[in-house]
């Protein structure tokens, strides 16, 4: 069924869940949050996989990298805002833990990505 070639690529894949999980995450902040913080760290989480997905299509191998580039920033802005929900104890030590660690390892699948592209 895959009609697309992003829908093969891993990397996709894991930021599409990483995506919904944020996305879960965000509904836990407070309401006072829902136009700041919630608003931003899904649209950055969304955007990683918006990303590789644009850069997969017709492009040149430059045009993919620098896409690729867009998504590791992405990723690097939905850090930053884990660790404002952590300051602000919107979200326990645990978690913060657990999507640091799934970041860390998302980014490195992409730099990996990025390196191998021709």
């Amino acid at each position: 069924m895959n009609k697309f070639k992003f829908e093969k690529l891993i990397i996709w894949q894991k930021a599409m869940d990483f995506g919904e999980t944020i996305d879960q995450l965000s509904l836990n902040f407070p309401d006072r949050e829902k136009f700041n913080l919630s608003s931003q760290i899904c649209r950055a989480s969304d955007s990683i996989a918006l990303n590789i997905s644009e850069g997969s299509i017709g492009q040149s191998n430059p045009e993919q990298k620098k896409f690729i580039g867009y998504s590791i920033r992405s990723l690097a802005e939905v850090v930053t805002c884990l660790f404002k929900a952590k300051r602000r104890h919107y979200i326990t030590e645990e978690q913060f833990t657990n999507l640091y660690n799934e970041s860390y390892h998302i980014m490195n699948m992409m730099i990996a990505f990025r390196k191998n592209i021709k």
